[in-house]
C-alpha cells in the first residue's frame, strides 16, 4: 500500500509554529546593553565580528544543506513502478567531498578565531595614547574597583574615560567569578590565585551593564555592576572628588547621629575616608594577598566614602547607580529620613532594614535595626557626596 506523500503534515506544521515561537524568543533577547550585537568598543567589536562570521557560515550550510534535503524529497520521489535506486556506498570521490568540505569550514572559522584572540590579547593592548589601570576584586557577590594612579575605590560603579585603553587586573579571594561588558568586552574568568587581566576602549560615552558570567554561588545572577563611560574632563573630575575625606554631619543632626551609629555598628565591615580609615585600601593586596605582607584591612562590604555620588551616574547622568551588587537601585532622591513610608520608597531603608530577604546569602549581618536607626542611617549616607 502506497503511503500518503503528505501523511503528518498536522504534526510538521506545529513542530513549525513550535520552532517559529522558540526563535522568536531567542531573537527578542538578542538586543539591549547585554547583547554582544550592541558594541561600543574595539574589542567587543571584534568578538561579534568572529559571531557574524561563523553565523553566516553556519547560515549558507543550513540553507544549502536544507535546500538539497527538499530537493531530493521531492526530486527522488518514489513512484509507481520505480526500480530501486543506484547505491552510492563505496563511492571514494564522494565520501572524500563531504569529509574534507567541513574541514575546510572548520579551518576558516579557526582562522577568524585566532585572528580574533590574537586581536584582543592582554599583551595586544594599545600602546599608544593614554592607559587606566583599574583593579577589579570580585567578592561574593559585588564588584569592587580601585584606581591605582588615583589611590581610590568604589563599588558598583566602574568610571572610564572614553577612548583612552582601561586595562583592568582580576582578582578573586573566595570563588571563581567571570568579568563581562558585553557592549565593550568578553569575559575573562577571575580566578582564585591567577590573576588575569583584560583591557577595551569605549568608542562613546553612555552608561554600560556589566555583570559575572560564572555561576559563583546562590547570589550569583545578582552580580551585576555599571560602567560609566564620559569624557576625560568629567572623569578627571570625577576621581578628584573621590579622593576627598568624607563630609562630617552637623554637629547634634539626625546624619550626626546616623555617623555615630555607623561607627558602632557598621565599621567592622564598611570604611569611610575620615571615619573609620585614614586612606583607601588597594583590596588587591589587602583581599588578595597570601603572604599578609600588608596590615590593611580586607573590609567586607564596599567602601562608603562618597556613597550619596552614586545615586547617579555620569556627569549630570539622571540613570539611578546601583546598591548591594546591582540587586536595587541607589534612589536616594525618594529617600527622606523622618517619612512613615521610608521603607516602602526608599531602596537602601529596604536594604538596611532586611539584607537577607532581599539578597539570602549576601555578608551584610548587621542585626535587627529599628526604624529610628534606619533613619539616622539613611541621614547620614545621603550626605556622603
Amino acid at each position: 500500500m502506497r503511503m500518503p506523500l503528505f501523511r503528518g503534515t498536522k504534526q510538521r506544521m506545529l513542530l513549525f509554529v513550535a520552532g517559529a515561537v522558540l526563535s522568536s524568543l531567542l531573537f527578542s533577547a538578542c538586543g539591549g546593553s547585554t547583547s554582544i550585537l550592541n558594541t561600543d568598543g574595539p574589542v567587543a567589536e571584534s568578538e561579534s565580528f568572529i559571531f557574524w562570521v561563523i553565523l553566516a557560515i553556519a547560515g549558507v550550510i543550513f540553507v544549502g544543506v536544507e535546500a538539497m534535503l527538499i530537493y531530493s524529497s521531492w526530486r527522488f520521489r518514489e513512484r509507481p513502478g520505480m526500480p530501486a535506486p543506484r547505491q552510492l556506498h563505496g563511492n571514494t570521490t564522494l565520501e572524500f567531498a563531504w569529509t574534507a568540505a567541513p574541514a575546510v569550514v572548520l579551518l576558516i572559522v579557526l582562522v577568524f578565531t585566532i585572528r580574533g584572540l590574537w586581536q584582543v590579547a592582554p599583551e595586544n593592548r594599545p600602546t599608544t595614547g593614554k592607559t587606566e589601570v583599574v583593579e577589579a576584586i570580585g567578592h561574593q557577590w559585588w564588584w569592587e574597583f580601585y584606581y591605582p594612579s588615583y589611590n581610590i575605590t568604589t563599588a558598583d560603579t566602574l568610571h572610564v574615560p572614553v577612548g583612552e585603553t582601561i586595562q583592568v587586573k582580576l582578582y578573586s579571594n573566595n570563588v571563581i567569578h567571570s568579568f563581562w561588558i558585553p557592549a565593550l568586552t568578553g569575559k575573562t574568568d577571575v580566578i582564585p590565585g591567577h590573576n588575569n587581566s583584560r583591557w577595551f576602549i569605549a568608542d562613546k560615552a553612555g552608561v554600560y551593564e556589566g555583570l559575572c558570567a560564572e555561576f559563583c554561588g546562590l547570589q550569583h545572577a545578582n552580580m551585576r555592576f555599571n560602567v560609566v563611560a564620559e569624557d576625560s574632563t568629567s572623569f578627571d573630575t570625577w576621581a578628584i572628588s573621590q579622593q576627598q575625606a568624607a563630609t562630617a554631619p552637623t554637629s547634634g543632626s539626625m546624619a550626626a547621629a546616623g555617623q555615630k551609629l555607623f561607627t558602632a555598628q557598621c565599621s567592622t565591615c564598611h570604611g569611610i575616608i575620615g571615619v573609620d580609615s585614614k586612606a583607601f585600601v588597594d583590596p588587591s593586596q589587602a583581599c588578595d594577598n597570601p603572604n599578609g605582607t600588608t596590615k590593611d584591612p580586607c573590609y567586607v562590604g564596599p567602601n562608603l566614602t562618597h556613597f550619596a555620588s552614586r545615586a547617579t551616574q555620569g556627569n549630570g547622568s539622571q540613570q539611578v547607580g546601583l546598591i548591594a551588587g546591582g540587586v536595587l537601585e541607589n534612589n536616594l532622591a525618594q529617600c527622606t529620613p523622618g517619612d512613615p513610608n521610608l521603607l516602602q520608597n526608599c531602596n537602601v531603608a529596604k536594604w538596611l532594614h532586611d539584607p537577607q530577604g532581599i539578597k539570602p546569602g549576601n555578608d551584610m549581618n548587621i542585626g535587627a535595626l529599628s526604624t529610628d536607626d534606619i533613619n539616622k542611617l539613611v541621614a547620614y549616607l545621603k550626605t556622603l557626596n
